[in-house]
């Protein structure tokens, strides 16, 4: 698999990344095994997790694969921190909380390190500075490579991401941002997008499938074993089973038929390629779904396919993204 730099850094990352989002809760440790081998005999090495996923599960079932199903150094791991399971605060961006919270998620991953730690989002109830303090303390300490956020919108990047420069050498400058980003959801160009771009931020997308939309499964019904029939998963795929979205994934199948590869291949392959993308972050059901996404490394989307794609899929943005003087 192709390696990519993030951001402007010197760490290279697989193009596609594998998600744990559902690991220890509907993934079971047969089914991870299996996931993790497939990706990584592909040549895949980023794999992305987060402290909240199942409730920790998910970092130490990664940790249990690890050694024992592959070597720790062939692995970039990125795990997150900052979201709290507490109806009244969603996100903690304490520097206490997000250090006590790093130095858990080691533990469940049985390392000494992460290579990317990311915010998981923006806490409005702490300062940004001392949010951003807790990166320069992991990454001082030698327990995080390199560091990122999650979710910030598009002043909140360049805030975090100017902060952290205005200091070289005693503040850690921000490699990525993870981000939702598909055909289905193109919210990140508004503003997030061109910041990165910008700042030299690489952009991970998560759900680049449109949460599963765009592989077309749902066109005619909810199948039975899919996330969206699933009771905790199905809100979370509910947003996207709408008109618009279903016109979307019907021009995603005809440049699929034309091309003769799968909706699945064409909506990963357009946004891995997006200007800014450094991986895209996939999470497969089983080694099954794994394999088929990871296909798409040989497919490179036609010029007149990209354009279609993105005229059928286009925001409305105006002012003030576009020249005020066209409006």
């Amino acid at each position: 698999m192709e390696q990519r730099h993030l951001g402007r850094t010197g760490l290279r990352v697989s193009r596609i990344g594998l998600g744990t989002l559902t690991w220890g809760r509907d993934t079971d440790e047969h089914d991870a095994a299996d996931m993790l081998k497939v990706f990584w005999e592909a040549g895949g090495t980023l794999v992305d997790t987060a402290d909240v996923y199942g409730g920790g599960e998910a970092e130490y079932l990664l940790g249990q694969l690890i050694e024992g199903l592959v070597p720790r150094r062939d692995l970039v791991i990125s795990t997150k921190a900052g979201s709290v399971p507490d109806p009244d605060r969603r996100f903690d961006g304490s520097r206490g909380h997000l250090l006590a919270a790093l130095d858990a998620s080691l533990a469940r991953l049985g390392t000494d390190y992460v290579d990317i730690w990311h915010i998981h989002a923006f806490d409005p109830d702490t300062p940004l500075e001392e949010t951003l303090q807790a990166l320069d303390l992991a990454v001082s300490s030698g327990r995080v490579r390199y560091a990122g956020v999650s979710n910030f919108c598009g002043w909140q990047l360049a805030k975090a991401a100017t902060w952290q420069s205005s200091a070289p050498g005693s503040r850690t400058r921000l490699a990525s941002t993870q981000m939702e980003y598909s055909l289905l959801q193109r919210g990140v160009e508004r503003e997030v997008l061109p910041a990165a771009l910008d700042l030299g931020i690489g952009l991970l997308p998560s759900s680049p499938l449109g949460r599963g939309v765009l592989t077309g499964k749902y066109r005619n019904a909810t199948p039975p074993d899919s996330r969206g029939a699933s009771e905790h998963l199905a809100p979370f795929v509910a947003p996207y089973l709408d008109d618009t979205a279903s016109r979307i994934v019907d021009a995603v199948a005809t440049a699929a038929d034309g091309l003769a590869v799968t909706p699945l291949q064409v909506a990963l392959a357009w946004v891995r390629d997006r200007p800014g993308v450094a991986a895209p972050v996939i999470g497969a059901r089983n080694a099954q779904q794994l394999t088929a996404a990871l296909s798409v490394e040989a497919l490179s989307l036609p010029d007149e396919i990209c354009l279609a794609l993105d005229d059928v899929s286009a925001p409305l943005h105006r002012y003030p993204d576009h020249d005020w003087s066209t409006l």
